[in-house]
């Protein structure tokens, strides 16, 4: 009896997911060369690289990650225990358990991690629901110079891949959970206020303020985060707005100007600014969050920020920052020859011949960084690989012709 779905035409069965792909040879090869040229920049950075697993019990999974990731995890049943599993939406909290419970270090722990995850919706229209998830994560180090180091480092693997005329938008979740902290908001009035406040609608925010009952102070606060953004030189007067406000608040601001001052000597050809309602990060963020834009892509290409209270649910409290991207997304903005420019090598047509002489040859070639393969039907090797160099047999040598 035929298992096969009669609902479904012979085309449509080979139909993938919506959001779901798969990498032709062209492609596959390109984002290979890529991933090599990143772990060997964020390994020469003192990043080691983890693996961690593709899934994992929901309450280990989930452990600090909040509601909105808990959405994004497919769930499934272990037929081994019963009990159930989640595929890994974001790697970031699977890395801080690492740190947690594996590396036994109080100091610094620099640790990076590149694989694909799997979301049950994509993060916008046309986007994967199966990004190649690249990230680098500095635990254990709470002064903002973990920051300045993980920005400038993101934005050296951004170029050392191949992308210039980065634009980053830095923000602070500290001054908006600082403020909410003050009011008393659970979570939800924070969620919803997070909504509000990034889509710049301040006559939302108003009205949601005052339907939360919020303090006059804290209003106008909330309502010109919605405004507050531009050019890193203009943090000088979003310091002076918040002289009033609380100790909390005013450091969170203080600690933004700091690490825009140094980022802007670090990074003098990119393009800097500030923003205020840059607050769609995850929900573990509580300090510096970034996005980072760049020409031909209508949103950012990679996130960022300082998560510190995620440690806690591990039951070990440790400072963390870190960056993540989709390196498959970021592969579609290089120019094709900036990628297979680093592909040096030929590809070299051997012919079918027991000659020990040849297996030499070929050998020594494919060390040398060359591909060689061996075509055993001639008159289809004629047709595949006509414009391929060949290896001819010449005055009892093998040479590439």
């Amino acid at each position: 009896m035929s298992n096969s779905n009669p609902s479904l035409s012979n085309g449509d069965r080979w139909l993938l997911p919506v959001g779901v792909e798969e990498m032709l040879p062209a492609e596959a090869a390109r984002i290979e060369r890529l991933r090599r040229k990143v772990l060997d920049l964020l390994d020469s950075w003192g990043y080691d690289l983890v693996m961690p697993p593709l899934m994992e019990y929901l309450d280990s999974l989930l452990t600090g990650a909040g509601h909105g990731l808990e959405i994004e995890t497919f769930k499934l049943t272990d037929q081994m225990s019963g009990r159930m599993m989640g595929v890994r939406a974001d790697m970031t909290p699977q890395v801080a358990r690492i740190d947690a419970h594996y590396l036994h270090n109080d100091g610094a722990n620099r640790l990076c991690y590149l694989g694909p995850v799997l979301r049950t919706r994509p993060d916008c229209l046309g986007c994967s629901r199966v990004p190649l998830q690249l990230g680098a994560e500095l635990f254990g180090v709470k002064s903002c110079r973990a920051d300045i180091e993980i920005v400038e480092l993101l934005v050296e693997t951004l170029h050392n891949i191949g992308l210039e005329n980065l634009h980053v938008d830095l923000g602070h979740m500290g001054i908006f959970r600082a403020l909410a902290a003050a009011e008393g908001l659970d979570t939800e009035a924070q969620d919803q206020l997070v909504e509000v406040i990034s889509s710049r609608a301040g006559d939302d925010v108003a009205q949601l303020c005052q339907a939360l009952g919020l303090s006059g102070e804290a209003s106008e606060l909330f309502i010109s985060m919605t405004a507050s953004s531009g050019e890193v030189d203009g943090l000088s007067g979003v310091v002076e707005k918040y002289t009033a406000a609380s100790e909390e608040v005013k450091a969170a601001v203080q600690n933004l100007s700091r690490i825009a001052c140094s980022l802007k000597k670090r990074l003098p050809a990119t393009r800097l600014y500030y923003d205020l309602a840059e607050l769609k990060g995850k929900s573990y963020h509580n300090g510096l969050v970034f996005s980072v834009y760049t020409q031909g892509s209508g949103r950012a290409i990679a996130n960022g920020g300082r998560y510190d209270d995620i440690g806690i649910d591990f039951g070990r409290a440790r400072p963390a920052t870190g960056f993540s991207l989709d390196l498959r997304t970021v592969s579609g903005l290089i120019k094709q020859s900036d990628t297979d420019a680093t592909a040096s090598y030929t590809t070299i047509c051997a012919p079918d011949d027991d000659d020990p002489a040849l297996f030499g040859v070929v050998k020594q070639l494919r060390q040398d960084g060359n591909r060689v393969v061996f075509c055993y039907d001639k008159e289809q090797a004629d047709t595949d690989y006509k414009n391929m160099a060949n290896l001819v047999r010449q005055a009892g040598k093998w040479i590439v012709q």
